[in-house]
Order: C-alpha cells, then structure tokens, then sequence
C-alpha cells in the first residue's frame, strides 16, 4: 500500500537526528548525514519530507529537509551550507536546471548529488528520483479531454518554468491536446510559455507562472476568467495552483463551467473531485521520492552502487485520481495520517 502523510507545511524541517533514537548525537559523529532539498514551500513536500523521516530510521542514518522559501538564491545558500558541514549525500530538486549545471557539477565533485522530482540531466548528478513528467502531464491533458470532449480554450498554471519537471508536464499537456506524437525526452522540443497554440479542437490560451506566491496562483486564475470569456478549461500543474482555480471559479459562479484538471493530492482538490468540480488529477508519490532519496544516499555514503537505479532513473509511477477512487484514496491518505 502507498504511504501518503501530510505534515504541516514550514519553511524549513530539519531532522537532524530522524535515524536511530531521534537523538541528533545518537552514534556520535561517525553517522552518515545526508540532506534533501526542495525547490519551494508546499504540502507536497511535506510528504516527501515523512518519507525521508522514515527513511532516515530504516537506513539509520540522520538528515535535513530544507524547503528554500525564496526560490534560486535560498536554495544555493543552503547547499552551500550543507557542503560546509561535510555532509555525504544531497538529494535536490533543481529550480533552474539549465543554469545551474555548474553549481551543480561543484556539488557532485564535493559529495554524492543525486536529484528527485525535477532532474538536472546535464549536470554531473548520480542518478534522478521522480516520474516521466512529459508522460504524466500528457494524462492530465487526456483528463481534460475527458472533461471537454468537443475540444475548447485551455489556460494552463504553473509555479515556475524553469523547472525541467514544469517543462516536461506543461509539454505533455500541450502534445496531448493538440493530438501530436510523444516525442523523445532525450530531445524534447518545448513551446514557447507566451504562445497561443490552436490545435484541432482545442486552444492553450497560455501559460501563467506565480512563482510559488499562492495570492498570485488565484489572481492569475481570476484575471483569466475575467480576461476570457470563451475559458473553458483550467490545468494547474503545480499542487496549489487547482486549489486556487477552485476558489477563483467558484467566485465567479462558474463551478462545474469551467473545467479542471489537476496535478497532486491537495485536499482541497480531492474534495473537489468528490464534489464533481475537478475532473481529476495526477497524484505523484512524493512519500516515495523523500524515502527512495535517502535509501540511495544512504546506500552511496556506505559505498554500496547497488542502490542506484538501472539508467540512472528511479521511476515512480503515478496515480490517477478521479471520481471513481478519490473516496478510496482519501481515505488511504486519512488512515496514515491518523497511523503517525
């Protein structure tokens, strides 16, 4: 059974001491001390942060969640930091993965780098932890599909495209409803953020960042309703973004109008598969990505290879939420918490 916890969201967790006795002195300075990264401040990740803490127990060994709340400047910062200490493993999700090769490359020559949930392919990182995001967000482009089968207008939200995991997504999403052939991660060719694509039978209006502001994530939400009339359908990629189209099209009087698609398990969007506002979405296991990212670092610090995964990736498959399993799912999710 998937493990799904939901902890309260914080700019910072450290576990130090998480493996073992919970004492952060507990097998004195000889205990293996890793860290995982996040690229912001959300929910989702402090579902990844439950499994590096019960990871860090099973593989004894002591870590530091770190959620950067101010996006590419934080998240350096406190890499650097780590490094200082001498840790011995950093699992990361990049903010900007095509500017941070040389950051990143310094890292790896200085402890094992691994990435999880957006990777970092041209960097000199071990191996990534996550999903094939373009294949996930093309399921979230078939939910629409679903919801809209006559086609229609699309807007499609997102925290950041900088991301290579938000990239991904987003292009899936676009392939699928302009009903073009999957194409190659290895050469994955990306639209454009501003353009308007028409396809067929449906139309991407466009693409609206906020940059992990959640006031942000609604007003651009409620600036599209006001913008288009002809809107006929909402994809949020990052988990806050469908919580804040939910609000901005309830606001307007447009529940079950305007459709929805999601990604992630914000309660606020199970409820709102539930109540027949949001289509569906696609759930990642972040659980998996925290616990998976100390497992291999745990593994690489004692030098054993074995850990790393063939090719270099650790897929974590999805889960597709609709109304068919989101009560099942819901309460999968209720009765781990309720087990913490």
């Amino acid at each position: 059974m998937k493990r799904w916890i939901t902890l309260a969201v914080v700019t910072m967790i450290a576990l130090n001491g998480c493996g073992g006795s919970g004492d952060q002195t507990a097998g004195g300075d000889d205990r293996v001390k890793i860290a995982y990264v996040t690229n912001g401040v959300d929910p989702f990740w402090s579902i990844a942060a439950a499994g590096v803490r019960a990871a860090a127990k099973d593989f004894d060994v002591d870590c530091e969640v770190l959620m950067p709340p101010k996006g590419l400047v934080d998240q350096k910062r406190m890499i650097e930091s780590l490094l200082a200490k001498g840790i011995q493993g950093i699992a990361v999700s990049p903010i900007d993965a095509a500017n941070q090769v040389q950051f990143l490359d310094e890292v790896a020559a200085n402890t094992n780098l691994i990435t999880q949930d957006s990777d970092a392919p041209d960097s000199n990182r071990i191996c990534f932890i996550g999903m094939n995001n373009y294949a996930a967000g093309r399921e979230a482009g078939k939910m629409m599909k679903d919801a809209l089968p006559d086609g229609g207008n699309i807007m499609i939200f997102v925290g950041r495209l900088e991301q290579l995991n938000a990239q991904q997504r987003r292009q899936g999403v676009i392939d699928e409803l302009l009903d073009r052939p999957i194409q190659n991660l290895d050469d994955l060719q990306v639209d454009s953020p501003g353009a308007r694509l028409e396809g067929e039978k449906y139309t991407i209006i466009g693409t609206l960042t906020d940059n992990f502001d959640y006031a942000k994530a609604k007003s651009n939400a409620e600036d599209t309703i006001a913008a288009n009339a002809d809107i006929n359908g909402m994809i949020g990629l990052f988990a806050y973004n469908m919580p804040a189209c939910i609000e901005a099209v309830k606001e307007a009087g447009k529940l079950g109008q305007i459709k929805l698609a999601s990604f992630d398990e914000d309660e606020r969007t199970l409820q709102g598969i539930i109540d027949g506002h949001v289509q569906g979405t696609v759930s990642q296991q972040p659980y998996q990505y925290g616990y998976q990212s100390v497992r291999v670092l745990a593994g690489l610090a004692r030098g054993d290879k074995s850990v790393l995964p063939e090719g270099g990736f650790l897929n974590i498959p999805v889960t597709l939420v609709t109304s068919e399993n989101a009560v099942a799912f819901r309460e999968e999710l209720a009765k781990l918490k309720g087990g913490q």
